[in-house]
């Protein structure tokens, strides 16, 4: 019994090493992405045929959101490549993964439903929002009965989709992803009563 609970802690902590990814170039179009530990050894190197873009800064992290050929999104892996969760596309028609704002980055299911998982990987908030923005100061909006509003008339299947997001009711979570308010208010009625703010503002 003591040595299975060591071999499982042994494995959780494994999986939980921190790791950068290091791009070089090749003068192509391809890029060769790196793996690399806090110690500069290599972990492996990834497999161009798999990725096609990374959206990682040169900082130590438990994960790393890369664009995957033949999957849709943006997908997390950790040091040892394992998939851990889909990243939220922020602006939508143009590649633009979410990225941790207070330890949080938004994650999506098959179903388009938008969670939460912290800087080790983990979910902390499982996907079941239609809509919700990034934390400020431990509140984030939600949205409910949503659907998508094109920007423009497209005029092929092949254009650039932009939309925005349109909900009926608005409401807002805390940083445990309990609903504390939601109804029929407007997005701008709740961003005022919490005080939420965008990103850098």
């Amino acid at each position: 019994m003591a040595i299975t609970f060591l071999l499982l802690f042994w494995n959780c902590s494994y999986g939980q090493k921190k790791f950068r990814v290091e791009v070089k170039e090749t003068g192509t179009w391809r890029e060769i992405y790196t793996l690399v530990d806090e110690e500069g050894k290599i972990i492996r190197q990834l497999d161009t045929a798999k990725y096609y873009l990374s959206f990682n800064n040169d900082q130590y992290v438990y994960f790393a959101v890369f664009g995957k050929k033949g999957s849709s999104g943006w997908t997390a892996i950790d040091a040892h490549e394992n998939e851990l969760f889909k990243v939220y596309n922020t602006s939508q028609g143009e590649p633009s993964p979410d990225y941790l704002i207070e330890n949080k980055i938004r994650i999506v299911d098959e179903n388009a439903k938008i969670g939460f998982a912290n800087e080790r990987g983990e979910t902390i908030i499982h996907p079941r929002f239609d809509m919700v923005t990034s934390f400020y100061k431990n509140k984030a909006i939600i949205g409910q009965l949503c659907k998508e509003v094109p920007w423009d008339e497209h005029a092929k299947e092949t254009d650039c989709q932009h939309y925005s997001i349109g909900c009926e009711k608005h409401g807002y979570i805390n940083n445990k992803g309990i609903v504390i308010k939601i109804g029929a208010y407007s997005f701008d009625q709740i961003m005022k009563e919490i005080g939420w703010k965008m990103p850098d503002d």
